[in-house]
C-alpha cells in the first residue's frame, strides 16, 4: 500500500492551502461573528475548479479522484469550515447525485453550471418533523400531465439562501414509506418557491442555513431525477459520499486545533517556561497528533474505496465520519483548554474551531445513526 500522494494530489494540497491562507483567512472571524456568507471566496474557489472536483470534464467538472477532493476540503476547513461546507454540499451532494442519477438533459442544463461553479446547488432532505428519520416526509407531490406540483417545507438546508438550484426529496405516493419518495431538481425563482430566514447557528455561522417553502410549485416532469419511488435510495447513496466530505472537514478542524495548540504552547510563557515544556501539555498534543493521523488514514481509505468502485464504500465513509468528527471535538476542546482564558475569547480564533467541530457529529447523519449503519453492515 502506497501512502504517498501523487504529484496531482500534492498540487491540489498546495493550491488549496495557499488559497485558504491568502483568500479565506483574512476576515474569517468577522464573517463568523456577523454571519457573512463568503461570496468572494466561493467565487474564487469556483475559478480554481473546487466546486465540481470529482465531476467528469464532459459535464464541466475537473474529473479528479475522491482523495484529491478530501485533501482540498481538509485544507480549506483548517481555515474556514463555513467555506468548506459550501464546497462539500455542491460537490458531494449535488454534483455527485446529478452525475450518477440524472438524465443527460438535466446534466446539460443543471450539472454543467454547477460543476463549473457558475451556479450553486443545495440538497434538501430533512423536514421540521424528521431529521434522522428522513423518510418521514410531509412534502408532497401531485402529478398533473406534463408537470408535478410540490407543496411542503424543508429545513436545515445548507446553501439554501445563496443556491440557484435545489435537490428536493418529496412523497409521490403515500402509504408506502420510503418507497414513495422521489427526487427532483428545482430552480430558485419559480412561483411558490420561497426561502426562509437565515438561521442563527452555534458554528459554521458564515455558511447559510434556512428553511425552504413550497406552495404548489410547478415542476416540469423532466426535472424528476431517476424514477418515481427511487428518491430515498438515491438520497442514502448520495449521503455516503457526502459523509466522506464531512469527515475531511472534521479532519481539517482537528488539524487546525493541533497547529494552533503547538504554536501557542511554544510562545506562551508561564512560571518562567513555555507551556510546551510541561508534560501535561505535551500529552494533550501527542494525543491530538495520533488521533488526527488515524483519522486521516480513515478518510483516505474511504475516499480510495470510493474511487476504486470495487466495494460498497458506505461502511468506511460512516467510520471515517464518526471517528473524524469525534477527533475534531476532542482536539478543538483541548485546543481551547491549552489556550486558557485566551482560547475562550473570540479574537483567538480557536473557540470557533470548537463550535464548528460540533456540527460534524450531527449533519449528514449523526454519530448515533452512523454507528447503527456500521453495526448493521458488520452484522450482516
Amino acid at each position: 500500500m502506497d501512502f504517498q500522494l501523487t504529484e496531482e494530489q500534492i498540487l491540489v494540497q498546495k493550491t488549496a492551502r495557499k488559497f485558504a491562507e491568502t483568500e479565506l483567512s483574512p476576515g474569517v472571524i468577522e464573517r463568523d461573528s456577523k454571519k457573512i456568507w463568503p461570496r468572494e471566496g466561493i467565487e474564487k474557489m469556483a475559478k480554481l475548479g473546487f466546486m465540481g472536483m470529482m465531476t467528469d470534464p464532459k459535464w464541466s467538472g475537473e474529473g479528479m479522484d475522491a482523495i484529491s477532493y478530501t485533501i482540498a476540503i481538509e485544507e480549506i476547513s483548517k481555515v474556514d469550515a463555513s467555506a468548506s461546507v459550501v464546497m462539500s454540499v455542491n460537490n458531494s451532494l449535488v454534483c455527485y447525485l446529478l452525475e450518477q442519477y440524472a438524465s443527460d438533459h438535466i446534466k446539460e442544463k443543471y450539472l454543467k453550471p454547477l460543476a463549473s461553479g457558475k451556479k450553486l446547488g443545495a440538497f434538501s432532505l430533512s423536514e421540521p418533523q424528521s431529521g434522522s428519520d428522513a423518510s418521514n416526509m410531509n412534502t408532497f407531490v401531485q402529478k398533473e400531465k406534463d408537470h408535478y406540483i410540490i407543496s411542503g417545507v424543508k429545513n436545515w438546508v445548507t446553501n439554501g439562501i445563496n443556491s440557484d438550484y435545489v435537490i428536493v426529496f418529496a412523497v409521490t405516493e403515500k402509504g408506502v414509506g420510503h418507497n414513495g419518495v422521489s427526487c427532483f431538481i428545482l430552480e430558485k425563482g419559480w412561483d411558490g418557491f420561497e426561502t426562509g430566514k437565515l438561521e442563527n447557528k452555534l458554528g459554521i455561522r458564515a455558511s447559510d442555513t434556512c428553511e425552504l417553502y413550497f406552495d404548489h410549485v410547478k415542476v416540469p416532469v423532466e426535472n424528476l431525477i431517476g424514477n418515481e419511488g427511487e428518491g430515498f435510495k438515491i438520497a442514502l447513496a448520495t449521503l455516503d459520499g457526502g459523509r466522506i466530505g464531512i469527515a475531511a472537514q472534521a479532519l481539517g478542524i482537528a488539524e487546525a486545533s493541533l497547529l494552533a495548540s503547538v504554536s501557542y504552547s511554544k510562545d506562551r510563557i508561564q512560571f518562567g517556561k513555555p507551556l510546551a515544556s510541561n508534560q501535561a501539555i505535551q500529552f494533550k498534543i501527542a494525543d491530538m497528533a495520533m488521533e488526527i493521523e488515524a483519522a486521516r488514514l480513515m478518510v483516505r481509505k474511504a475516499a480510495m474505496t470510493k474511487d476504486q468502485k470495487k466495494q460498497n464504500f458506505g461502511l468506511f465513509a460512516s467510520m471515517a465520519k464518526v471517528y473524524s468528527s469525534e477527533v475534531a471535538m476532542r482536539a478543538s476542546t483541548q485546543c481551547v483548554q491549552i489556550h486558557g482564558g485566551y482560547g475562550y475569547m473570540q479574537e483567538s480564533g480557536v473557540e470557533r474551531l470548537m463550535r464548528d467541530a460540533k456540527i460534524t457529529q450531527i449533519y449528514e447523519g449523526t454519530s448515533e445513526i452512523q454507528r447503527i449503519v456500521i453495526a448493521r453492515e458488520i452484522l450482516k
